[in-house]
């Protein structure tokens, strides 16, 4: 029989290890992966089953969340639960036979940060973190400044705004904005954030709204509180008219039938749980009829008729055996991570990008640690940080290199305050060029698919190319002298490779043939593929479309750059300064002489019917995604924002279209639905 006192022990030490990662997790940055702290919360939880003895009131599986860190108190209308988790298809199984219901709803479980929103008579009162579930921590200013939060409900025939209601969702940070937000805060020597929920869950919580508004923050609702003035039957119908009212719900949520039915949701999404805008760990299954939800009722923490399928961990633990650096196209210098193998998102990796040398120590990982991998769809993955508690006491400390590895030039930041160190040596650095090479051959520059990483490699080190401006001199005469692009002629001595002894292969004809392929590609793919710091594909079709050649871009202003939609001031001045190095010159001068597109072709060129309009589209349309839309502005001299003033000509609001048209009728600007959009788009005229 186990001794009490050591049963308490364990009990305390898992508790109390528990409670940390939980704080840390909600009010700071998390030391563990998600796996690791699940896997500590089911031990303690089957000790309290073996053991009832132990479970008191204030135990981690009796109490969610965690308290609120910092700002004003505020109590919810209604306690905001957590969810349990079953992690296998027989645990899910066993609660699907413990909860017989005709209908199911499947929703995907959002890595966010939850939020808790209260209207009366429409108007957004109060907003609020989740905490502990009873009180959570003030943050309505902030939530006023996330476009998907409408600040005033509005209401249908079917689903009129009720006096009360409490919104209970989940806000989170798309990757793709993600990763650009990483991108302009590395380019004004920032630290880049660890992960999309770190970034969401810091901004949420920041005393500045208008810094708030710049994390691009998105929210999804998940559920209702408190209600007054609207009884739903079920909780398909409450999403219904959530949606009606303008706000935001997910559209991956679906009504199932049976329990294999949610079995067969739960294999789905594990296998395309990247297909999602947001980032997602699990599938939650809800019992959809209220009054059944009202029956089967909660326990103290979580509710009875609803569960979180937990997938595999994203985030895992390796050994950090080593730190090299990778020198990058425009002469970044970004350390990454030489790790044991380890299988994460799919895959098994042993490499891991850290980003900068400021970020190393921000993260305080050493040679030697036990580190946390995160990998989110097809982003690199990257180092989160060391497990500490896991040290022996052999790890050191890594330094810095203070000269380029690849041709040894002392490197320094581009200016002062800069995270990001440099390699100045950009038009002969033979990392840089190679980089710059495969970046200009790949899909978002001019697809030169028989270029590849140890073909750009081989032209460089064969002295084939001295810069990218001689690509398209390339002949078969002079890629005689290439180890990948020949191949030895039939002869006795096999190893020679004197003259007439060697032939260009399939490569390398493959390599020529494209080079005239690619002299058909678009102008805004030329502009990508000059590697000018910044401008990646969004602004090179904005800048193309605006100005139309290289030369009246050339004649621009900087200001005047900078005021296309897409571009800004650090993108334009940026633009300029490349221009005016005397190599860069030389670049766009060789490849107008081999006949690249220097100008959009007159008949592809659209009839600039937009310009000097500036217009918002809000809502679902049929026959555009949101990107689309926006291309489709701006490609015929528009301007696409995504928030409503005065200065706005036109809002085009398609299905849920929210707030953003209350705003439009309140300013008396025009809204446009899908046929009139198309019609100003073609005629410049609704």
């Amino acid at each position: 029989m186990t001794n009490p006192a050591d049963l308490q022990r364990e009990w305390n030490d898992l508790a109390q290890e528990i409670r940390r990662h939980r704080n840390l997790y909600y009010n700071g940055e998390p030391t563990i992966p998600d796996a690791d702290f699940d896997a500590l919360f089911q031990r303690l939880k089957h000790l309290e089953d073996q053991h009832p003895e132990l479970v008191v009131p204030d135990s981690p599986t009796q109490q969610i969340g965690a308290a609120p860190n910092a700002g004003e108190d505020i109590k919810h209308l209604e306690r905001m639960m957590s969810l349990d988790n079953v992690f296998n298809a027989g645990e899910m199984q066993d609660w699907l036979d413990r909860t017989p219901t005709a209908t199911y709803l499947t929703e995907l479980k959002i890595d966010g940060l939850s939020i808790d929103l209260v209207y009366r008579n429409g108007r957004l009162d109060t907003a609020a973190t989740r905490g502990d579930g009873t009180v959570g921590e003030e943050i309505t200013a902030n939530a006023r400044v996330i476009s998907d939060i409408p600040h005033e409900l509005t209401g249908t025939d079917e689903y009129p705004v009720p006096e009360l209601i409490e919104i209970r969702g989940e806000v989170y940070m798309r990757p793709a904005d993600f990763e650009e937000i990483n991108e302009e805060r590395a380019a004004d020597g920032k630290a880049r954030f660890a992960n999309p929920r770190n970034a969401a869950a810091g901004g949420l919580r920041m005393k500045d709204p208008a810094e708030v508004k710049k994390r691009r923050l998105r929210m999804v609702c998940h559920g209702l509180g408190a209600r007054a003035g609207f009884s739903p039957s079920s909780q398909h119908d409450a999403y219904k008219a959530i949606a009606a009212w303008g706000l935001p719900v997910s559209p991956y949520t679906k009504q199932v039938h049976s329990a294999a039915e949610v079995q067969e949701e739960v294999s789905y999404w594990a296998e395309h749980r990247h297909d999602a805008i947001f980032e997602m760990d699990g599938l939650v299954v809800k019992v959809d009829d209220l009054s059944l939800q009202r029956q089967l009722g909660a326990t103290s923490r979580a509710p009875r008729w609803a569960i979180a399928y937990k997938y595999p961990p994203e985030e895992v633990t390796t050994k950090l055996k080593n730190i090299e650096v990778g020198v990058g196209r425009t002469g970044r210098v970004t350390p990454f991570a030489i790790m044991e193998p380890v299988f994460v998102s799919g895959s098994t990796v042993s490499m891991a990008t850290l980003h900068n040398q400021s970020e190393v120590k921000r993260k305080g990982v050493l040679i030697g640690d036990t580190i946390i991998i995160r990998k989110a769809g097809e982003i690199i993955p990257e180092v989160l940080g060391p497990v500490r508690e896991q040290r022996d006491g052999s790890e050191y400390e890594w330094s810095f290199p203070t000269q380029c590895p690849a041709c040894g030039t002392t490197l320094a930041p581009q200016k002062d305050g800069d995270a990001d160190w440099r390699c100045p040596n950009n038009q002969s650095c033979p990392a840089q060029l190679s980089a710059r090479l495969e970046y200009l051959a790949s899909r978002k520059g001019l697809d030169i698919q028989a270029l590849g990483e140890k073909g750009a490699m081989d032209l460089i080190k064969n002295g084939i190319l001295t810069d990218e401006s001689e690509l398209f001199e390339l002949t078969e005469e002079k890629l005689l002298a290439s180890d990948v692009y020949t191949a030895k002629r039939d002869t006795k001595d096999k190893r020679s490779k004197k003259e007439g002894n060697v032939k260009v292969n399939t490569a390398g004809k493959n390599l020529l043939q494209n080079l005239e392929e690619v002299k058909d590609r678009d102008f805004w793919r030329v502009l990508v593929s000059l590697s000018i710091r910044h401008v990646g594909p969004i602004a090179a079709r904005a800048l193309a479309a605006r100005y139309g050649s290289m030369e009246k871009l050339r004649a621009a202003k900087t200001e005047d750059l900078a005021e296309v939609d897409g571009v800004g001031t650090v993108i334009a001045e940026s633009f300029h300064a490349w221009f005016e190095v005397d190599w860069h010159r030389t670049i766009v001068e060789k490849w107008a002489d081999a006949g690249l597109a220097m100008k959009i072709a007159t008949e592809d060129r659209l009839e600039q019917t937009l310009e000097g309009l500036i217009i918002v589209v809000t809502g679902s349309l049929e026959g555009f995604t949101r990107d689309s839309a926006k291309e489709a502005i701006i490609s015929r001299g528009g301007k696409a924002t995504g928030s409503v003033s005065k200065k706005t000509s036109y809002l085009v609001a398609g299905a849920n279209a929210g707030s953003k048209a209350d705003k439009a009728r309140e300013l008396g600007v025009p809204i446009l639905n899908e046929e009139q959009f198309r019609a100003l788009l073609d005629t410049g005229e609704v």
